[in-house]
């Protein structure tokens, strides 16, 4: 067991990360509906970027500022902060299956810009897995006239759009720095954007600023910034290490496999066999290349 785990950790690390972010998905849809999106940014941001604070020192590591880290840290512009911010906006006006699913071509967008920056290798097999996934993508998360409003899904595929981009640029970049510290950095930048994108909201629309919302809504905004950020993003770049970009985010596709699942657990909603069938070849092609690969390499 403990060869296997060691064998595959960074498999099992972009697993873990396509579950919190599943499962964040969930828990968000909960908290857009009475937080606004871009003040809901902001807090998830807050929260995770303590708990990131906390985890550091807790580790002892000196998080420094060398121009590789600086590089590294403007990056959190484009992702968490621009991406997420065009998610949430989204997420607003469709559905969250149509949500997830629309994330599912971030691995297609993954694959070209790979292939085209990196000279990452496309080979028929990955290509095929990833054709198998997408089609269990659809089958999960599709449901008859749910098309959301156009509006939505222009903002949630830009998001995908941004999300990919810093996916293949991190991983050219991400080598010799901690990940903890990378996350952190990352996410502080983004923090930033998002105050300040808020600030601009509010000169417009001071009501945006501090919204009338339930108890739970608040929690769910904090365990969401907890689940999106602090331990998707540090499974995320974890795995990204020693994969290739272009194979890291087929693991994306088992985000809608876990956020199915959290939806049945948390809002009880139901699995139509059309959704297992689904799921099972979504977990099918990942678990294929991830056992095939077999990755390996230093960690932090």
């Amino acid at each position: 067991m403990l060869v296997f785990l060691s064998r595959h950790k960074y498999s099992l690390s972009l697993t873990a990360a396509a579950a919190a972010w599943g499962v964040a998905t969930v828990i968000s849809k909960r908290a857009v509906e009475e937080i606004p999106p871009l003040t809901l940014l902001p807090i998830q941001l807050a929260v995770s970027v303590g708990a990131l604070a906390i985890l550091v020192r807790a580790q002892r590591q000196d998080v420094g500022w060398s121009p590789q880290m600086r590089r590294l840290g403007a990056l959190g512009v484009l992702n968490p902060g621009v991406s997420y911010a065009l998610s949430l906006l989204g997420l607003t006006y469709i559905t969250a299956s149509l949500s997830v699913l629309l994330w599912g071509v971030e691995p297609l967008m993954i694959l070209a810009l790979a292939w085209w920056l990196l000279n990452d290798r496309i080979t028929k097999p990955l290509a095929a897995a990833s054709a198998v996934a997408l089609l269990g993508v659809l089958l999960v998360v599709f449901e008859s006239g749910d098309y959301g409003q156009l509006t939505g899904i222009i903002l949630t595929l830009a998001g995908v759009a941004v999300c990919a981009i810093y996916t293949v640029i991190s991983r050219k970049s991400i080598d010799t720095e901690s990940t903890l510290a990378i996350v952190m950095v990352q996410q502080s930048f983004a923090l930033v954007f998002s105050l300040a994108l808020l600030a601009a909201v509010t000169l417009i629309d001071q009501s945006a600023f501090l919204p009338e919302a339930s108890t739970a809504a608040w929690v769910s905004a904090g365990v969401s910034g907890l689940l999106y950020y602090t331990a998707a993003f540090w499974f995320y770049l974890t795995g990204l290490r020693r994969v290739p970009a272009s194979v890291a985010g087929l693991f994306i596709n088992l985000i809608p496999v876990f956020g199915i699942a959290a939806g049945r657990l948390l809002l009880d909603e139901r699995l139509t066999s059309r959704q297992w069938i689904g799921a099972f070849l979504i977990v099918g092609a990942v678990g294929t290349i991830a056992l095939s690969e077999g990755f390996s390499g230093r960690g932090d």
